[in-house]
């Protein structure tokens, strides 16, 4: 008989991981060199501690920033930074064939445009898990994507806005990704990456400005070096290793966390992140009548350990 499968089958355990002393500039050219949105900070002794996102990097990022403005550097617009090569996806796409796009690009979510290149909504991976619970209980009430796709419009922006009013956007809400509007049409797109790498470069340019014998007080205390320590994100979620894929679905639908470090009496053994649950997920509850009969025996197993809200 199959087992419902838990966060110790699909976690990663070889991590990039940080400690509270490290410096934030490094840290911050490290998760971008990486290519990754975050990592679990470690104390002296190896246990866990915090998790430095993106948004931490932000934060800590937001004195040079800031200093920067102040002393007239030039900040960048929209247009400078924003990537206008997206991939999109259609509302008439089946909610499965557009997760295996998020998934075969390895990318964590796309606009969604209709024939005429109007910006509709995104479908992200929070979306997607929406549309997998649905196909847990079989309610789906369409298996095309316009009826998961996020239509808050209060994610649009300009070009002509700064960086600094993005940044200050990402900040302040659980958004990854941002798209820019010409009237209707998708003109592209500003991700949580690009701001801080813009940051970064800005931040950058402040250290540079620093060293200058006529250079401000204000300026030479924004390029003082940082570490980590007061910007990790100590509040952030974990699991543990017997979480199943129902409870760490839930877990990321009620929070703005894309991943998950899986943690055991304080010690760090993996992590879960979004993609990795919809990669575990995906394929067992597409549907497939064919399979119907092995399908049903798993999903019997897996409902019978959901939350009483997932089983009315």
């Amino acid at each position: 008989m199959n087992e419902v499968k838990a966060a110790s089958d699909i976690m990663r355990r070889n991590l990039v991981t940080l400690t509270p002393e490290c410096d934030v500039m490094d840290s911050v050219a490290r998760l971008l060199r990486d290519n990754i949105s975050g990592a679990p900070v470690l104390g002296a002794d190896g246990g866990y501690l915090a998790v430095f996102s993106e948004k931490c990097c932000m934060n800590a990022l937001t004195e040079p920033v800031e200093t920067a403005r102040a002393e007239g550097l030039h900040i960048t617009r929209v247009r400078e930074f924003m990537v206008s090569k997206l991939v999109t996806i259609n509302p008439d796409m089946d909610v499965f064939d557009a997760i295996d796009h998020l998934l075969s690009r390895r990318i964590s979510g796309a606009p969604v445009v209709d024939s005429r290149g109007h910006y509709l909504g995104i479908f992200s991976e929070k979306t997607a898990m929406r549309a997998l619970i649905a196909a847990l209980h079989d309610q789906l009430p369409g298996t095309s994507v316009n009826q998961y796709m996020n239509l808050d419009r209060n994610r649009i922006i300009h070009e002509d806005d700064s960086l600094l009013d993005i940044a200050h956007k990402f900040q302040e809400t659980p958004y990854r990704r941002l798209p820019v509007l010409q009237g209707e049409r998708l003109a592209g797109q500003v991700s949580r990456r690009d701001v801080l790498r813009a940051e970064c470069r800005l931040a950058c340019e402040v250290v540079e400005r620093a060293k200058s014998n006529h250079a401000s007080d204000n300026l030479r205390r924004a390029a003082q070096p940082r570490q980590i320590g007061p910007y990790m994100d100590t509040e952030a979620l974990t699991a543990s290793p017997s979480t199943d894929l129902l409870g760490i679905t839930q877990m990321f639908l009620n929070s703005p966390y894309r991943r998950l470090p899986i943690v055991e009496e304080g010690r760090l053994l993996g992590q879960v992140s979004r993609r990795d649950l919809l990669e575990a997920a995906a394929e067992l509850l597409r549907p497939k009548p064919e399979r119907r009969g092995a399908e049903t025996l798993y999903l019997s197993l897996v409902s019978s350990t959901a939350p009483e809200s997932f089983r009315r």
